[in-house]
This record gives structure tokens, C-alpha cells and sequence, in this order.
């Protein structure tokens, strides 16, 4: 436990320094290259996520996945096989990817209302490739319990990003030169990380060998991770055609509507996803250790795992809730100088706690075998969340968008749930802890509103909001140990413990 705990402190860590890089380059991006710029260009890249998607989601989890169960056995060989297979096949389909694109360039370039957008898609093929290869050594690395070299790939990444696209981008270029100098900062960027995870597989020891039969293997496994992850990134256009469409329909004008709708997307989701920085370090940690377990058949640990995610999730997610219901609306003014956007935050932060557990029950799902099934539960919830989407904005406006997303999670992680309990016979207990978590977000929301509110009469509103926030979190943690739900007496024993050890060796 000991171990897992320090891996996703170390993913956390990453994970939080590249989104701050990940700001300031887009607060860099906005200033250089201009709104029309930078709208041209994130035109053409959401069409390359979608591509990029296909290539480089589902390889990666199943790689480490299997690199995992090899290493019980020591079957190096078999690992060497695995990942020359997976070249060989991410090389095959990056490349097909863009012989496609260019041999049809007149039908992507009907895709787009700006007919210069099919130069940066172009301009960011070659990055499909390297991302292929890139995305092969990742997963090898995630396999072996790296987390040091995964962490350190992904923020190289980031930082040669930042690095070519200053060096490349120049003020004073056309609207289409500066767009298509940050498609070329993309792809040699990528080229550049692909050589340099690669070192490092091979630095930390890493072989290849004659590719064998893995390759069905890898199609079967990864497919419907793929699948999910492709649908995933389809359903945010399909998302941003159907919200303002709906809203329209209710009377608001086009500009009304996607004001609306950027408000929502771009001002308030982001917010809401920020548990899910800390839960996806924990699912990152769980592919290889579950993976491991399953191999060795060690159900007592495998059931450790599950329970003890799942609460951790449900824990994470709960605790931003009272956060975000007392001290939102401040938020959103001090952020985007916004009411609307802090109004939206403090209605729809109970989302957090559904996604929040949809993500760990997937990442178990996936870990121990059942991607297909995964799937499904996602399309199920995926299915209802359009429908609601379409109906709902005549009752609630632009918050059917949190609705439905909210009502979506809440199936995917009921039946990620029934099919986790169903396969491994383990009681979660998870509905009476949610239950709890639920109870305890009433007052420690009521809190940390009153403390903002009370706060703001005399104190700047950054301070304002980091006080009645520290306040809501305290509350939380203290009614939470009060119920039993986090064991902090237990982890401050291993803490004692592990410190009496260290003076006994120094002695």
C-alpha cells in the first residue's frame, strides 16, 4: 500500500506541473497568435485528437497491462515480443491513418467552414506516427512500474512542446503561418519525445525481439478501451453542436447560445474535473499492480485494491463538492470575472462524485480484463446523456449539458459497480459510504459559505475563497473520521512506525 500511496503522490505531482505548464502555454498561445489564430488552429486539432485517439488510447493500457502479468514470470522474451508487435501494429495504422487523409483531403477538408484548416491537419499527420511509437515505449514503461520515466517522458513532452513552438511562432506571421507553425511545433515535438522515451526504454533495460502472435491479442484487448476513448472524443463536438442547437430552440439567440455554451465548457467543466487529476494518478498506479495480482491470483489483494479505490474516489470527489457549492459563484468572478460560470460550478458540482467513480470502476474494469464490458456500461450511459441533452434544455437551460453528463456518469458507475461485484465477488459497501459522504457535504457546504460570505466583507476575495475552503475541507476530513470513512488514526500509526524504523536503522 505503502508503494502505491508514494506512486500517486509522484503522478500527482507530474500530472499537476504539466497542466500548470499546460496554462501558461495556452495564456502564451492566445497572446501570440491572436483568437482568429488560435481558433483556425483548434478547429483543425480537434479533427487530429479524434485521429490521434485511434492510435494511441487503448495500446498503451493494454501494453502495460500484459507487460505486467510477463514480469511474474520473468518472461522477458515475451515482453521484447509484445512490444515489436506493438510497433509494428501502431506503426501500420498511424500510417494508414494519414494515407487516408491525404488521399481523400477534399472530404476532411469539407469537415471544416475554414478551408486553410486542412494544411495544419496535414501539417500534424507526422505526429500520428511518432505518436504510435511514443505511445508503445509509455506503455512498456507503465508496465514495469516506471513511474519515475513515465512521469519524466510525459513532462519532456510538455516541455519541448513549449520549447519548438516559441522557437517556431512568429508575431508578426499570417493568421495561417502562425496556425501551421504550431501544427509543426506539435509533430516535431512528438518526434523528439518518441526518440527520448525510447532511451529510456531501452536505458532501463528494455529488449526487443521477433514479433509472434500478440498481435491478435492486442487488437482483441485494446479495441474497446480504443472504442470508448474515440466516442469519448466524438461526443464533445457532437456535445457542442447539440447544446446551443437546443438552446436556440428555446428562444436564445445564436450569440445567447454559444456565449452559454463557452461559458459552461470552457469556464466551469474544467473546474470540475480537477478530482479526477488525483483519481487518474491512482488509476495510472492500479493497471499494473491489479495486472500483477491477477497473474498471480492473489484475490485478497485484488479485493484490497477495489475497495479501497473506490472509497478513496468517492472520497476525493465528495470532498470539492462542499468547496464548490459554498464558494463557488466567488470562484468563478475571481477566475473569469463570471457569476454565471460560479453560479453553474456551485449547481453542478455533485457531478464530481458519478465521475469520479466512473473513472475508477472503468480503470478496474479494464485492469482485470473486462474492457468490452467497460464499454458497454459507457455507451449505455452515453446513449441516455444525449437524449437527456436534447430534452432537458427547456427545463433547466444550459445546465441540461451537467444533467445529462451527471445522469450518464451515474448509470456507467451503477453498472461498472454491479459488474465489479458480479466478477469478483467483492462487497464494495460503496452505496452506504456514498450515502455518508452525501450527509456530511450538507453542512461542511453550508460552512464554507458562510465563512466565504462572512470573509469577503473584510479580506481581498483570493484570501476570501482559500479560507472558507480550508475551512470546508477540514470540516469535511474531521465528519468524515467521525463516521469512519477515512482512517486517519491507522495512517498516522504507519506514519509513527515507519519513522521509529528509520531511527532504529540510523542507530
Amino acid at each position: 500500500m505503502k508503494s502505491l500511496v508514494k506512486t500517486v503522490v509522484l503522478i500527482t505531482g507530474f500530472s499537476v506541473l504539466i497542466r500548470i505548464f499546460g496554462f501558461l502555454f495556452r495564456i502564451y498561445l492566445s497572446r501570440v497568435m491572436g483568437a482568429e489564430a488560435l481558433g483556425v488552429y483548434q478547429v483543425a486539432f480537434s479533427v487530429f485528437m479524434v485521429l490521434m485517439t485511434i492510435v494511441s488510447s487503448g495500446l498503451p493500457f493494454i501494453i502495460s497491462r500484459m507487460c505486467a502479468s510477463y514480469r511474474i514470470g520473468c518472461e522477458t522474451k515475451k515482453q521484447g515480443k509484445l512490444i515489436s508487435s506493438a510497433l509494428i501494429f501502431g506503426l501500420i495504422v498511424s500510417i494508414s491513418i494519414c494515407a487516408i487523409v491525404i488521399l481523400f483531403r477534399n472530404l476532411f477538408a469539407g469537415l471544416f467552414t475554414d478551408e486553410s484548416c486542412i494544411f495544419i491537419l496535414i501539417a500534424l499527420l507526422p505526429a500520428l506516427v511518432f505518436s504510435s511509437v511514443y505511445s508503445v515505449f509509455r506503455g512498456a514503461l507503465w508496465g514495469q512500474d516506471n513511474y519515475l520515466a513515465l512521469c519524466v517522458s510525459e513532462f519532456f513532452e510538455q516541455i519541448v512542446r513549449i520549447a519548438v513552438c516559441v522557437l517556431l511562432l512568429s508575431p508578426t506571421a499570417s493568421v495561417l503561418s502562425k496556425a501551421v507553425g504550431v501544427a509543426w511545433s506539435m509533430t516535431i515535438a512528438c518526434a523528439i519525445s518518441a526518440v527520448f522515451v525510447a532511451l529510456l526504454y531501452f536505458i532501463y533495460g528494455g529488449k526487443l525481439a521477433r514479433p509472434g502472435s500478440e498481435y491478435k491479442e492486442l487488437i482483441k484487448r485494446s479495441t474497446p478501451i480504443t472504442g470508448v476513448r474515440v466516442a469519448g472524443s466524438l461526443a464533445q463536438p457532437l456535445i457542442a453542436l447539440i447544446i446551443p442547437l437546443r438552446l436556440m430552440a428555446i428562444g436564445y439567440t445564436s450569440s445567447q447560445a454559444l456565449s452559454l455554451f463557452g461559458v459552461a465548457m470552457g469556464m466551469t467543466l474544467p473546474l470540475l474535473f480537477v478530482p479526477t487529476t488525483l483519481i487518474g494518478s491512482l488509476s495510472t498506479a492500479l493497471v499494473p499492480d491489479i495486472s500483477m495480482a491477477v497473474a498471480k491470483e492473489d484475490i485478497g489483494h485484488i479485493e484490497s485494491r477495489i475497495r479501497s479505490s473506490a472509497t478513496f474516489a468517492l472520497f476525493v470527489s465528495a470532498l470539492f463538492v462542499p468547496l464548490f457549492v459554498g464558494a463557488g459563484e466567488q470562484i468563478g468572478e475571481f477566475l473569469f470575472d463570471n457569476s454565471l460560470s460560479g453560479s453553474i460550478l456551485a449547481a453542478s458540482a455533485w457531478i464530481m462524485i458519478p465521475m469520479g467513480l466512473t473513472n475508477i470502476s472503468s480503470s478496474l474494469l479494464n485492469s482485470l480484463g473486462f474492457e468490452i464490458k467497460s464499454c458497454i456500461n459507457y455507451f449505455i450511459g452515453a446513449v441516455v446523456m444525449f437524449i437527456l441533452m436534447w430534452f432537458l434544455p427547456v427545463i433547466c437551460g444550459v445546465n441540461a449539458l451537467f444533467w445529462g453528463m451527471g445522469i450518464c456518469m451515474c448509470i456507467t458507475s451503477f453498472l461498472n459497480i454491479l459488474m465489479l461485484k458480479r466478477k469478483t465477488k467483492v462487497k464494495l459497501k460503496i452505496f452506504k459510504t456514498l450515502i455518508y459522504l452525501l450527509i456530511i457535504s450538507i453542512p461542511c457546504s453550508a460552512l464554507t459559505s458562510f465563512v466565504c460570505e462572512l470573509c469577503a466583507i473584510v479580506m481581498p476575495s483570493f484570501f476570501a475563497i482559500a479560507f472558507s475552503c480550508v475551512t470546508g475541507v477540514i470540516s469535511f476530513v474531521l465528519l468524515c473520521m467521525v463516521f469512519n470513512i477515512v482512517d486517519v488514526k491507522s495512517y498516522f500509526n504507519q506514519i509513527i512506525c515507519k519513522f521509529k524504523r528509520k531511527q532504529k536503522v540510523k542507530a
